[in-house]
């Protein structure tokens, strides 16, 4: 139970680091913040401990694999911002990362499977 409280006070301060950088004069800092890789290594920990370390290796060229769902999430929430309103850029930026997620999830599975 501690831990927990632990990973979710963690969470609450990158949330609060990302409202206070927002309001300074260097705002856009506050979009480095959750590259911090908190919940990687939470999640590399946890792998690390409970699982091999070729797992653990796997788990690392997942997720360098995930950065592309995540700058098509990055390209499209620019893209959209000329076009839409906020609430439209993020929705659709959110709909594009869904959707490389998914191919990342079914290619990974399909030509990966042989490593996991």
């Amino acid at each position: 139970m501690v831990s927990l409280f632990l990973k979710c006070l963690l969470g609450a301060l990158a949330v609060l680091l990302i409202a206070i950088l927002s309001k300074s004069k260097s705002f856009f800092i506050a979009g480095l913040v959750p590259l911090f890789p908190t919940f990687a290594l939470i999640a590399h920990y946890i792998i690390g401990t409970e699982r091999t370390m070729p797992d653990l290796r796997v788990t690392a060229l997942f997720s360098l694999y995930s950065l592309v769902p995540y700058a098509a999430y990055l390209v499209a929430v620019y893209y959209f911002s000329y076009r839409y309103s906020l609430f439209w850029t993020l929705g659709l930026a959110t709909l594009v990362w869904a959707g490389f997620a998914a191919a990342l999830l079914l290619g990974w599975s399909r030509l990966y499977a042989g490593i996991a």
